[in-house]
């Protein structure tokens, strides 16, 4: 074969290679296995050692390691990589944003929030297109050469990649390093295997793999990198931090998962909420949230100190981990028919607590996961919250474990289950499965629901198990003979609790509405329809286009909405609550004498003699509106103890700050 067609087959197996890693490490689509890609990689190094001529920097092999090196040269940064301020609480990310605008001087700041990947920070640099150097952050004016090792990487492009247009002259390049849950396991049980160390975590490890002096052993333990930020810049114009992360993922590089920009605090902890409770979701780790402002020339003018710059902070949540023992897994039925599978472990205790059980969420989470009967596990709290598995330690299993098969049939109805079209979660279609009852009257009797006071999990499952309650309604049929034959039920509890239904009837319709368990409809939600609509029959009524053009109701929620409303199950339901005497109207019963009408409140600190959500209610019932965040918009804001800035934001704009008194005082209580 001439020189000329070994260049043309090495040009072709390099853009196939290049190919099949984009479809694989960015898209996530991989459309070869990986036996083939490793004979295309094979062939391209064979080529290569015959023909040393034609390999070059950008090749696909240069990625498998080089020969070990003597040790890290330090390099200077040429932009210092400095660190960020960081805050665990809702507080201090308000008066971020109070200090930004302040700064500002009326200017209106946009922020882009990013997941904060709990890895080693790089710098890599570019020029002319073509990868050549890479650093760790050291101490921020200084860092160590670990090219050889960044070179390893599959998704760290060695050439830009431009589609035939001019690269830039220089581009710098920040991002993290990680390496998955799933590497890790892998990773540990080859160190077991070969009587090594054992890594703590994935940060751990990343960052030991990052420091071996042998290119070769590195490029073993696939890390992974996201791009997040800019260094030096010579030839790209970009004027916001949106622009520069579509800018590099079109040059090839994964960017770190972010949110369009954000126009609010509010939008920004909305934002920041969902993404850390989805976190068990995630094949890596993330230790918080980071809040940019978005304007690369509103950064100019924030500068930065001496530590960090002032248009960033990191928004962290606190972690706790603990190892143990899965020792079954059972199949709870939720109110919806969801099936969630629960793991009950070993007792252990994470963060001052002690933690027996923790949800898996759903079958594709113990695929993903790998998860089996018997398996140690990393379980964790985020914020002293909720626990959640993290990984398997494969290098504890001893081969007595066992795969869990997910049922196809509900568990306590024997019922086929069926899986959500496009979704994750499985469900019992069955409306009639006692676990789907028993589960819907604990949330109908909820405080923030009906408020039923006295029926309680084992009330509700002798109501249910004896036949007494067969659906929702029959609450409204039980008589107190019926509950006195009920074990540790007495006449007066009896008495107590059938007066209590009773009053149940008078809620209203937001209460209602949240306590029919209407998928995607809480008590937010329930608020905003039932104040738009004040009746159920206008509710019934409303096409499905009304129902979304509510502010803060959308399309998916009123599909939920007209769905239910428009199904026989759902309308059946309405019309025996109707005959019941159920009250589904939204009265406004004092919102002219209290002045109150179309007034919006914030709600700030601890209360006395409420609770948020309370005193919300009440204002709402009043005919006013309650927010999060203060604004020209504000009437009035409560302040309890330990406000935050909120009063302080609300003194600035000239908002009246109440206190609990006054309030009462307002509305005449």
């Amino acid at each position: 074969m001439g020189v000329r067609s070994v260049a043309g087959e090495i040009e072709e197996l390099r853009r196939q290679i290049e190919h099949h890693n984009r479809k694989y490490y960015f898209e996530d689509a991989p459309e070869i296995s990986d036996l083939e890609f490793d004979r295309l990689m094979q062939r391209l190094i064979e080529l290569e050692r015959e023909h040393p001529e034609l390999v070059t920097p950008d090749s696909p092999t240069q990625r498998v390691g080089g020969e070990p090196i003597a040790g890290f040269k330090q390099v200077v940064h040429r932009t210092p990589m400095l660190s960020m301020d960081n805050t665990y609480n809702e507080a201090d990310l308000r008066e971020f944003d109070a200090r930004i605008r302040r700064w500002l001087q009326g200017e209106e700041p946009r922020y882009v929030a990013e997941q904060k990947i709990d890895g080693v920070s790089v710098s890599l640099m570019y020029e002319r297109g073509l990868f050549t150097l890479g650093a760790t952050r050291g101490d921020g004016l200084r860092g160590d050469d670990i090219t050889h090792n960044l070179r390893t990487l599959r998704d760290v492009p060695l050439r830009l990649r431009t589609d035939g247009g001019a690269a830039p002259e220089l581009i710098e390049v920040r991002g993290e390093v990680y390496m998955t849950h799933r590497e890790l396991a892998r990773l540990n049980k080859l160190q077991q295997e070969r009587g090594e160390r054992l890594f703590a975590n994935c940060r751990n490890a990343a960052a030991g793999s990052l420091k071996l002096l042998d290119p070769r052993l590195s490029a073993e333990r696939r890390l992974r990198f996201f791009a997040h930020s800019e260094g030096q810049l010579a030839g790209l114009a970009v004027t916001s931090h949106i622009d520069f992360l579509e800018q590099i993922r079109g040059y090839g590089f994964t960017v770190v998962p972010h949110s369009t920009p954000l126009d609010s605090i509010d939008q920004v902890l909305d934002y920041c909420a969902g993404q850390l409770e989805s976190r068990h979701e995630l094949e890596y780790e993330t230790d918080g949230m980071v809040v940019k402002v978005d304007s690369l020339k509103q950064r100019a003018r924030l500068g930065t100190t001496s530590k960090a710059p002032r248009w960033v902070i990191a928004y962290k949540v606190e972690l706790w981990q603990a190892s143990t023992r899965i020792r079954n897994i059972q199949v709870h039925v939720g109110k919806t028919g969801v099936l969630t599978p629960v793991a009950e472990l070993e007792t252990v205790e994470i963060a001052g607590t002690r933690v027996s059980r923790v949800s898996l969420h759903n079958a594709d989470e113990i695929t993903r996961k790998d998860i089996q009967v018997g398996d140690s596990v990393v379980v964790e709290k985020a914020g002293k919250v909720i626990p959640h598995v993290v990984r398997v330690e494969l290098e504890k299993r001893t081969g007595q474990e066992k795969p869990f098969e997910f049922p196809a049939r509900c568990p306590a109805c024997k019922t086929e289950v069926v899986r959500d079209e496009g979704g994750v979660y499985i469900r019992c279609p069955n409306p009639s499965c006692p676990a789907q009852l028993k589960e819907h009257l604990r949330f109908y009797a909820h405080r923030q629901a009906m408020d039923i006071e006295g029926l309680g999990p084992a009330l509700i499952d002798q109501l249910v198990d004896s036949g007494l309650v067969r659906r929702l309604p029959d609450l409204y049929r039980l008589r107190v003979e019926d509950l006195a034959e009920l074990e540790r039920m007495g006449e007066k509890s009896a008495q107590n609790l059938v007066a209590n239904i009773e009053a149940s009837k008078d809620r209203g319709l937001a209460r209602v509405l949240t306590a029919l368990g209407i998928r995607h409809v809480g008590e937010r939600n329930a608020r905003l329809l039932a104040e738009e609509f004040g009746s159920i029959d206008a509710l019934l009524e409303a096409p499905e286009e009304r129902l979304a053009a509510i502010p803060g109701v959308g399309p998916v929620v009123a599909a939920s909405v007209y769905q239910f409303f428009h199904s026989r199950a759902g309308r059946e339901v309405i019309e025996e609550l109707r005959r019941f005497g159920v009250r589904m109207t939204e009265e406004r019963k004092a919102a002219r004498e209290t002045k109150l009408d179309g007034k919006t409140f914030v709600v700030t600190g601890t209360l006395e003699r409420f609770s948020r959500a309370e005193i919300e209610d009440l204002i709402q019932k009043l005919g006013g509106r309650a927010t999060s965040s203060v604004s020209k918009k504000t009437a009035y804001v409560i302040a309890g103890s330990d406000p935050g800035s909120n009063v302080e934001k609300a003194r600035r704009l000239g908002v009246k700050v109440l206190s609990e008194a006054e309030f009462l005082e307002m509305i005449g209580q």
